[in-house]
């Protein structure tokens, strides 16, 4: 069976076919006609009439999107690439392709890819976070997306940093409209923000990390920081669901010592005498997210 997976995302557009086992048929990326929902549409069917054709064979067609179908309206919400949001994507896209497609959040498929044949491959609780631009999360459990009653399990990002700090009250502002989200915190501009705002120089975040490799010792500061709230945050996290793995994607994943660190950490927050969780990275990278689109159809 050809599995065909799409990545939705606000500037490019990936899909990959794939065979038995999960073996690579096929990849291609394309740009993404940004503002305009019937061009994306026509984008999407572009790349799977493409990816049919290299591989010789139709597919089903799984497509991970930046935000979630909502159960009251069937429609795209909560997208940050605003001209899908209040459209009927799903079943517009079955419409322009002939046959049923599976969506989920892009987390979601992020954390299925590397429930199925990934790092987390044979756990049954599987929760993953992606640290990147934004802080968003998916849960897996027995191989199955839980996408929820509101189709927003997972979505971590926008609760609360737990156990604030006096100097972490209100929080930054977010782009949801509340203060002091998590993600204000752990996405890699609030890493940003945080260095600026204790005399740092405005830096990407892989800089920040780099300075404290070097031993700059502001830089080790503010990843200190980082690392105690990411503990509390994922803490609360495994308060609630218990996973046996969560697993780390995104820009700020590849920052190594987060697997060490925050682990020893997290146990003074966590309602347990012994943590068995695992926090491991992605091991399909950035090609999780597509990976895991295709797997919709498991």
């Amino acid at each position: 069976m050809t599995r065909i997976g799409i990545d939705l995302g606000g500037t490019k557009i990936e899909g990959l076919a794939l065979g038995d086992a999960g073996r690579e048929l096929a990849r291609q990326r394309i740009r993404s006609p940004r503002g305009s929902y019937d061009d994306t549409i026509r984008a999407i069917v572009s790349l799977v009439t493409s990816l049919e054709k290299q591989t010789g064979a139709t597919g089903s067609v799984g497509i991970g999107i930046p935000g979630a179908i909502s159960a009251a309206t069937g429609l795209v919400k909560n997208a940050n690439s605003t001209w899908l949001n209040g459209r009927a994507l799903e079943t517009d896209l079955a419409s322009a392709l002939g046959r049923a497609v599976r969506l989920a959040n892009d987390a979601n498929c992020f954390t299925l890819s590397e429930a199925t044949d990934g790092a987390a491959a044979g756990a049954a609780v599987v929760f993953g976070v992606i640290i990147g631009t934004g802080t968003g999360g998916g849960l897996v459990i027995n191989g199955e997306v839980i996408a929820g009653a509101n189709a927003v399990a997972g979505e971590w990002g926008h609760n609360p940093l737990p156990a604030p700090d006096a100097d972490e009250r209100p929080g930054p502002p977010c782009y949801c409209g509340r203060s002091g989200c998590i993600e204000t915190f752990l996405s890699g501009p609030g890493l940003m923000r945080d260095f600026a705002a204790h005399g740092g120089d405005a830096l990407p975040a892989i800089d920040i990390v780099s300075r404290a490799d070097a031993g700059d010792m502001r830089a080790i500061a503010c990843l200190e920081r980082y690392e105690h709230r990411f503990a509390r945050a994922i803490a609360s996290v495994i308060n609630l669901v218990d996973p046996d793995v969560i697993v780390l994607g995104g820009g700020l994943s590849n920052v190594q010592r987060l697997y060490e660190r925050v682990p020893a950490i997290w146990t003074a927050h966590i309602f347990s005498d012994h943590v068995a969780t695992r926090l491991v990275p992605a091991k399909h990278g950035d090609a999780s997210g597509v990976r895991g689109a295709a797997w919709l159809w498991n």
